[in-house]
């Protein structure tokens, strides 16, 4: 199964990192994130349908996604067709990602950076906050309920945003517990990486109205933008869609109807 071994991997990557710069040390160059709550506020405005757009060179499902890839030019075209905010995928092992870009972008745009990678310890949410990141992805999947909540803490501790993502009415419920404050239903399956739309659809009738909700994964045509803002999405995380266009403006501009 992909999803254990992409988690065995991160283990591995993360004690690696604590053996270089331990936590304690790490803790003492994390500063408090100034921008704390301008994600969640970036993609929940009212009067349209928030985009976050994905950095993303390749996944283990569908190999090199973009060949031309450079993560600056690549954010800028985001930021230009009007973006709420960046997803920069950092998992080197399997998606071809690095730390370092989320670094990059966020210097060089004035919306809010996600980190997106798979979570497994805290050492990573202070590596965020250093790195520069506004806010990281919390998988439910893949966390107990016990280190989710404790995470979504100390993330509010030092001042970043959390998207905690589910798939299913046991996750959701387990982010609700946690007292999540944006919610992400992934329409694909971690462990197939098969894509299933109608889960947004399903799962939305669960979530109460005071949570931000975003729909990732899957979303490729206006229809399908327009039927999650029906059904009271306020932002949609779109990646692949975008890295395989010639001109990623352009079709930004096709998706969102801007």
């Amino acid at each position: 199964m992909i999803l254990g071994k992409i988690i065995q991997k991160k283990r591995e990557e993360v004690d690696a990192k604590r053996a270089k710069l331990d936590l304690n040390a790490l803790r003492e160059k994390t500063v408090l994130v100034e921008s704390h709550g301008v994600f969640k506020r970036n993609i929940s405005r009212r009067g349209h349908i928030n985009l976050i757009g994905e950095i993303k060179k390749s996944s283990p499902s569908k190999g090199i996604i973009r060949g031309d890839f450079d993560p600056v030019q690549i954010a800028w075209s985001y930021q230009a067709a009007g973006a709420s905010a960046i997803s920069v995928v950092t998992d080197e092992r399997f998606f071809d990602g690095k730390l370092e870009y989320v670094k990059m972008v966020k210097e060089r745009v004035s919306v809010p950076v996600l980190r997106k990678d798979f979570i497994i310890d805290e050492y990573q949410l202070y590596e965020s906050a250093v790195i520069g990141a506004d806010a990281i992805l919390l998988i439910a999947r893949i966390l107990t309920q016990e280190e989710l909540t404790d995470y979504l803490a100390i993330a509010r501790g030092i001042g970043l945003d959390c998207l905690v993502e589910v798939h299913n009415e046991e996750e959701l419920e387990k982010a609700l517990k946690s007292h999540a404050a944006i919610i992400g239903i992934n329409n694909r399956d971690l462990s197939t990486f098969r894509v299933d739309f109608s889960k947004t659809e399903r799962l939305i009738r669960l979530i109460p109205e005071n949570k931000v909700i975003v729909s990732e994964s899957g979303i490729e045509t206006y229809e399908q933008v327009m039927l999650l803002k029906s059904l009271g999405v306020n932002a949609v995380l779109i990646g692949e869609t975008f890295m395989r266009a010639t001109n990623i403006g352009q079709k930004v501009r096709e998706l969102m109807g801007e």
